[in-house]
């Protein structure tokens, strides 16, 4: 049996227990959703009760008669890929308000954590669903295992500021040629475990069941052909900027479709959408967002690379290098219960001066570059003085690059290794 990796995301499980009546965990299919919660079963004071909307028989009980499958599965209950049966969700609501009710008027009983729900869908987008718990749900999303999470090392926010980052435990350096064969491994826990299965069937397996389970509950796919080319189409734009005529003139579909299918691989949380900074005090800047690919090997696999020696040698190697950093900032955030959302950004203007990563905390600015190199060279800050004209605080300036060491660039700018994120 695969030894259990602890996630990050655990400590804001546990901050949640007890505070929320409602625990939603949503991610991409495959990143240990399930057995994140399996863990918690099996580690609880307290006997928590689990359930499967995978089992066809369990539900078509919760569709058709939701109530009585509140009864017949009992809280404290985790219900495993909810997005099956969102009907429930009113039922949920009545449940947990009843709970309120007695708590405050009546037998005083305290309402702990009563449901665990995970899906592989966007919870927020799901019909009805920030009507129904409102005030009532904490949400948090999971995606692959990050590098730390793999390196069994704590994983703080990534946050660029320098004396912060000089005090913390750097991961351990690796090659250039092991880091693309982490890249085309990519994040999904079977891939990675001790007894990790075969990466290109993995993968395979992988978009045949996508489609047959979260696509088509979304939408009615009249050609699966033309929408795995459509995939394989965002996975080699990857890093770049989403233009949705670009990618159906690739396809043969007109841009209404695309942006349509794209809205799936946001909504199941295959890509991420780095949207463009702006504000009152500039102007002239580009708005359309750039597309993440969240895990490095399924881009991989889609743009038919095998190899990671094969990769590293590629057109496609700065592309999928810098998906690969952004897909780990990004989960730092979440596997820490923030929204990335409200925190990171790019920046690019119609010059073509272009920032590849704004990361906002505690009202401070921090502008990011993303470089594949050992040296990247005082050109990689160019654009960095872009950012006093937003009228905000400007903190340290940093080149994430393959150094071994943190290395001054001037009195507020610094190359930093990747294996600080």
């Amino acid at each position: 049996m695969a030894k259990y990796i602890r996630r990050t995301i655990e400590n804001s499980i546990n901050s949640l227990i007890d505070k929320c009546p409602i625990i939603m965990i949503t991610g991409p299919r495959q990143v240990g959703k399930t057995t994140l919660l399996n863990h918690l079963v099996a580690t609880s004071k307290e006997k928590i009760n689990y359930v499967s909307l995978d089992n066809l028989l369990i539900r078509s009980q919760a569709i058709e008669d939701p109530e009585l499958f509140l009864r017949t599965y009992e809280p404290p209950l985790i219900i495993d890929e909810f997005q099956y049966a969102p009907d429930l969700l009113s039922y949920i609501k009545m449940k947990v308000d009843t709970a309120r009710n007695n708590e405050m008027f009546g037998n005083g009983k305290k309402v702990g954590t009563l449901y665990y729900l995970t899906g592989s869908q966007v919870f927020q987008t799901m019909k009805n669903v920030s009507e129904s718990l409102a005030g009532r749900v904490g949400i948090l999303d999971l995606y692959g295992l990050s590098e730390r999470e793999l390196e069994e090392i704590e994983e703080p926010v990534f946050i660029p500021d320098i004396e912060d980052l000089k005090k913390k435990e750097k991961r351990k350096s690796k090659s250039t040629g092991e880091i693309f064969e982490n890249i085309i491994n990519g994040s999904y826990p079977e891939v990675n475990n001790e007894n990790g299965r075969n990466r290109e069937q993995f993968y395979e397996d992988y978009i045949r069941t996508y489609i047959e389970r979260d696509v088509r509950q979304l939408i009615n796919i009249k050609d699966e052909n033309k929408f795995v080319k459509f995939i394989s189409s965002v996975a080699a734009r990857t890093a770049q900027e989403y233009n949705a005529l670009d990618i159906a003139n690739d396809i043969g579909v007109d841009s209404k479709t695309i942006d349509e299918w794209i809205s799936i691989l946001k909504n199941t949380h295959l890509v991420y959408m780095l949207q463009s900074y702006s504000n009152n005090n500039i102007q002239k800047t580009i708005k359309r967002p750039k597309i993440y690919f969240m895990d490095t090997g399924l881009a991989c696999y889609l743009t038919g690379y095998m190899s990671s020696s094969t990769l590293e040698r590629s057109a496609y190697n700065g592309a999928i290098f810098e998906t690969y950093i952004m897909s780990e900032i990004i989960k730092t955030y979440t596997n820490n219960g923030l929204n990335p959302k409200t925190r990171l950004y790019y920046y690019r203007d119609t010059n073509q001066r272009e920032i590849d990563l704004l990361i906002f905390y505690d009202n401070t600015v921090y502008p990011v570059e993303i470089k594949k190199s050992a040296n990247p060279g005082k050109e990689a800050i160019k654009n960095f003085d872009l950012v006093n004209k937003f009228e905000v605080n400007v903190g340290t300036g940093i080149v994430l690059c393959m150094m071994e060491n943190i290395m001054s660039i001037d009195n507020n700018n610094y190359f930093v290794p990747i294996e600080y994120i």
